[in-house]
């Protein structure tokens, strides 16, 4: 007989599954945190911050599905710059998610909810040319970007400086850094050859 064959199994060793509760803070609420930030202010930032959100993690996703779908004699600079910006923003995503956090917000996190709330709109399901999918994403650019910009002047006036300097050093600068990189392979140069 095995000296460690089990002979018994402890109650507290099986996980406790199909649990089941009322949430503990609804979507749109914050609540107090000592962050010398009113209520009024930290729910405008999370409120700002949410739709911020929704568009990010839309710009994130299209970066991923132009990154499986390009195609053509730039294929794999773009495949390698696509996955780049797609890991970028899913930098800012999760900044992005941490701040309404710690406002006393909640963060928009599931596919249905960013496809209610982004203003991004909607690629077709299929393979574009690569012209049409980097005008999409510089498209998606536009709109943080001039979404970040106002929500920056906001979150200043109200004295949000942790909002004002992660909308400013990392979402439109982050932004506008992707918008240079991509925008170049628009230009009209010739590819071999020139006068």
């Amino acid at each position: 007989m095995n000296q460690f064959a089990p002979t018994q199994v402890i109650r507290g060793a099986a996980p406790l599954t199909g649990k089941h509760a009322p949430e503990i803070q609804a979507f749109g609420s914050v609540v107090s945190m000592p962050i010398a930030l009113d209520e009024k202010t930290r729910r405008e930032s999370q409120d700002n911050l949410n739709q911020l959100l929704a568009d990010t993690i839309t710009l994130r996703d299209l970066y991923k599905k132009h990154h499986w779908q390009v195609a053509g004699p730039t294929f794999y600079q773009l495949h390698l710059l696509f996955d780049k910006h797609y890991e970028e923003q899913n930098d800012l995503v999760d900044q992005l998610a941490e701040r309404i956090q710690s406002l006393g917000g909640v963060s928009i996190a599931m596919a249905p909810d960013v496809a209610e709330t982004t203003i991004i709109p909607r690629p077709p399901k299929g393979r574009e040319e690569v012209p049409v999918q980097i005008s999409r994403l510089l498209h998606g650019h536009e709109i943080v970007l001039k979404e970040a910009r106002s929500m920056a002047r906001q979150a200043a006036e109200a004295g949000d400086d942790g909002t004002n300097d992660l909308l400013i050093s990392d979402i439109i600068r982050g932004n506008e850094k992707q918008v240079w990189f991509i925008s170049q392979h628009l230009v009209d140069v010739p590819l071999v050859k020139a006068d």
